[in-house]
């Protein structure tokens, strides 16, 4: 693989990159940390790649790792307002506002495996060679995670009901 190849792959999953770090890290100077300490280890590692077709699902797992690095050593807190924003002045709707609000209700083992499986569009074959987990336990954790999220989904709107009448 020559480095246009590289950068083209890597600037293809930048999106997915961004969703996966900011499910595991809240703040986006630690998610712009992990991204680019993931593509600098991938590229340092570019010869272990045997498939280039699973070049998005290995780099998605130097990411993981990476997060899970800088979560356990450098734990930052962040406000709910600065998540919402992204460096480009987005400002999120009322409605995806208060889905991430349900979302990080979730344990983070069932909310990295919505996010992966349901945003980003991975099979659960690939999620779990990226979280090394037995495909099984992906099935277990989305259905877990459908559950709860509508549980929680519910008990939103029937807040919601009370609040208003």
């Amino acid at each position: 693989m020559d480095n246009n190849e590289f950068t083209r792959l890597v600037l293809d999953a930048e999106p997915t990159l961004y969703h996966i770090s900011k499910t595991i890290l809240k703040n986006d100077h630690d998610c712009a940390d992990a991204v680019q300490e993931a593509i600098i280890r991938a590229f340092g590692k570019i010869n272990s790649l045997k498939d280039k077709s699973f070049f998005k699902t290995w780099l998605c797992r130097i990411l993981i790792n990476e997060c899970y690095r800088i979560y356990r050593f450098g734990k930052r807190a962040v406000s709910y307002e600065e998540y919402m924003k992204s460096e480009q002045g987005y400002t999120a709707s009322t409605e995806t506002t208060e889905l991430y609000a349900v979302l990080m209700k979730l344990k983070e083992k069932h909310r990295l495996c919505v996010v992966l499986h349901y945003i980003e569009g991975f099979k659960t074959a690939e999620i779990a060679v990226m979280l090394k987990i037995p495909e099984g336990t992906v099935k277990s954790r989305l259905s877990k995670a459908r559950s709860e999220l509508k549980q929680l989904l519910n008990e939103e709107e029937d807040d919601y009901e009370y609040k208003v009448v």
